[in-house]
């Protein structure tokens, strides 16, 4: 998430800070290609040219994504928010930073997240490169600076000879912020059951109930497919969903644009591992699955920029288990994190 205490023009001059050089590069000769394993339907992510993947990078940023020492050694790591057995998202509403308090917005899935034109609830950082910055710099987060953790971590083995190898540098920002944003590339979900189903044209993926949830789920009446849609069932679009009439703490993606309309607008998230994801919504306010179809079945409250994509539907008690039931067969039978 973009950080509470992180003004734009302040995010900005550290992406600049950290972005794009013209010197960027080459992973070093010895250094083997990565191949990213895609399951069956998944298009092909976008990688820059200036940070394709190789093993050493990869492994580089999976290393850092899990070293407590980007927030200075005060235990708060990218896993801290992004935990594993949870598609990579948080486990309470809003995550803890190092000074005990909290952010502003639930931590979304890094699941697919190498599909995201832009990253965060609000869109409002381009590059996964970029985005590493923030959550680095914001003081309800890790409150570090990214060039001091650059400096302590530097000598160190094998920050020092992979940063090398990878980069053809010692570790940087630079370095730090392309290295994770290669890990997080390799977090591909699309191994479920109902990949198996869709993809695979395995007809016995799914349960007569879980079929029932599908016809549903795509119904001109719940319409859930005009948003979910696609390889990673998001639009990867900001809709206001009728939450909240007060936007006060969080305008959305009104924040970025600074248009009126688009108050109260948040990114589409997957639905990939939707049933180990919880807490749901931009500020983790509802707990369950069933709080959330009841969310929508009501129509959500009259924002004035509420989508029309969102309006009152009736589920019987059986519709409503069995679409239940096929939102947990998007949960991954595999790790995302396939790296030793």
């Amino acid at each position: 998430m973009i950080p509470r205490r992180i003004t734009v023009p302040l995010l900005v001059a550290l992406v600049l800070h950290a972005g794009c050089r013209k010197d960027e590069p080459l992973a070093t000769a010895d250094d083997d290609a990565f191949t990213l394993e895609l399951p069956p339907g998944a298009p092909v992510p976008p990688v820059p040219e200036a940070n394709r993947p190789t093993a050493t990078r990869v492994a580089l940023g999976k290393r850092l994504f899990f070293d407590e020492r980007l927030s200075l050694g005060r235990g708060i790591s990218c896993a801290s928010c992004h935990h594993p057995v949870r598609a990579f998202s948080d486990t309470v509403a809003l995550s803890v930073g190092v000074h005990g308090t909290t952010g502003f917005r639930n931590a979304s899935s890094l699941a697919n997240v190498a599909y995201h034109p832009a990253l965060f609830r609000d869109g409002g950082v381009p590059t996964l490169e970029q985005q590493v910055l923030a959550p680095v710099h914001d003081e309800a987060e890790m409150d570090a600076d990214i060039n001091v953790v650059a400096t302590q971590l530097a000598g160190e083995e094998p920050y020092r000879s992979w940063s090398r190898k990878a980069y053809g540098r010692d570790l940087d920002p630079y370095v730090i912020t392309r290295a994770i944003a290669c890990y997080e590339r390799t977090l591909i979900s699309g191994w479920s059951r109902f990949d198996r189903f869709r993809y695979r044209n395995d007809a016995s993926a799914l349960t007569a109930e879980e079929l029932q949830g599908w016809t549903v789920f795509t119904s001109a009446e719940t319409n859930c497919s005009g948003c979910h849609s696609g390889f990673d069932l998001s639009d990867h679009d900001y809709h206001n969903i009728g939450t909240s009439l007060d936007h006060s703490a969080d305008p959305g993606r009104e924040r970025i644009t600074l248009r009126p309309e688009d108050r109260g607008k948040f990114k589409t998230p997957t639905l990939r591992n939707i049933a180990l994801t919880a807490p749901y919504m931009h500020d983790g306010s509802m707990a369950t699955l069933e709080r959330v179809i009841g969310h929508f079945a009501g129509g959500g409250v009259a924002d004035p920029n509420k989508s029309p994509l969102v309006h009152s539907f009736t589920l019987s008690d059986a519709d409503r288990q069995a679409l239940i039931a096929f939102l947990h067969t998007l949960t991954d039978e595999r790790p995302l994190d396939r790296l030793p």
